[in-house]
């Protein structure tokens, strides 16, 4: 599954997957300084349970580590998934 890099106006941005116009899953944030808040993660029911959210973390991971940012966990997703793995230890705040 691949997720599109979308500026939503400001200092905000996110990376999401639609498909005929429908959000299938998406991941947002806003940018404080060298510092990605994320704060919202989204997955259809269509897709849960099938690892959709660590894919769209782990592209926003990636992301961070090219523009050289941190991350700071807001959603519980991001924080559940920062306290079970150890694969964001080098963004996080």
């Amino acid at each position: 599954m691949e997720f599109e890099f979308v500026e939503l106006g400001g200092d905000a941005f996110a990376f999401r997957n639609e498909q005929d116009g429908k959000l299938l899953a998406e991941i947002t944030w806003t940018i404080l300084g060298d510092v990605m808040v994320m704060d919202h993660t989204f997955v259809s029911t269509d897709l849960r349970g099938q690892g959709v959210a660590k894919k769209l973390l782990d592209r926003a991971a990636t992301y961070a580590r090219e523009q050289e940012l941190k991350m700071e966990p807001v959603c519980s997703y991001v924080v559940t998934a920062f306290e079970r793995y150890k694969d964001y230890e080098d963004v996080k705040v």
